[in-house]
């Protein structure tokens, strides 16, 4: 092995058996957590070792780079996330490869999705960003959609062509009531699902934690976490 594919190896491990740990405290089956690794900043190459040691679901959060990325893995058994704060003139781009974007979060760009998705011929899954911290009239500091807005969007993609309400997703916040209570905020997005299902019981996915709040997501009941450092390593930038 090379030494780049015996480090991703050790460190997917090394995240496989906190998953399989956290899972067990839980007393939950490990089947019911999917792991989806964040693959931004890194290249192609990594993205082809992962999916060689068996990794399934990639997410990126800016189209500039993961619109290459997928056309140079397009013959990898992968399902491509898009994580990231979404401007509807990149919409056309993002469903060319995107199976799920995760951070849906208001009306014109439902609207923009699913004009894309029906000119691709494709089905979408979406997730509704929960912003923690604009809940009750706060700012969202980290994207997403106030939990009051929720209904209103949730019906919006549940009525709209080339769309599939599949769930929520929220990253933990910075400021605000759940400032530093990961596992109250995960716990209160728990909630927020529990509501949405009983409208749009399709909807079950829950997308939540990622590489130092993994844990706490899923003790409380995330079904995907979202792990980019705890694999990949330090992003470039940041060495």
């Amino acid at each position: 092995m090379t030494d780049r594919r015996s480090e991703l190896a050790a460190n997917l491990d090394s995240v496989e058996r906190r998953i399989s740990a956290a899972c067990a405290a839980a007393g939950r089956k490990r089947g019911e957590v999917t792991l989806v690794v964040v693959t931004k900043t890194y290249p192609a190459s990594d993205v082809r070792v992962l999916s060689e040691l068996g990794v399934r679901h990639v997410a990126e959060n800016r189209d500039q780079e993961a619109a290459p990325k997928a056309a140079e893995c397009a013959d990898l058994p992968l399902s491509w996330h898009f994580v990231g704060q979404l401007q509807t003139n990149k919409v056309r781009s993002v469903v060319g490869y995107a199976d799920v974007v995760q951070s849906v979060d208001r009306l014109k760009l439902v609207r923009t999705l699913s004009s894309a998705a029906l000119r691709a011929e494709r089905e979408l899954g979406c997730l509704l960003q929960v912003a923690l911290d604009a809940e009750h009239g706060g700012p969202a500091r980290r994207g997403g959609a106030a939990p009051e807005q929720l209904p209103g969007l949730a019906e919006a993609v549940a009525s709209a062509e080339g769309l599939r309400l599949d769930g929520v997703m929220t990253v933990a916040p910075l400021v605000g009531p759940y400032a530093g209570r990961e596992s109250a905020a995960f716990e209160r997005l728990m909630e927020i699902s529990a509501t949405l299902r009983s409208d749009h019981p399709a909807a079950t996915m829950v997308s939540a934690g990622m590489s130092a709040d993994l844990e706490e997501a899923i003790a409380a009941g995330a079904t995907h976490v979202r792990v980019g450092t705890a694999v990949l390593g330090l992003r470039p930038q940041l060495r």
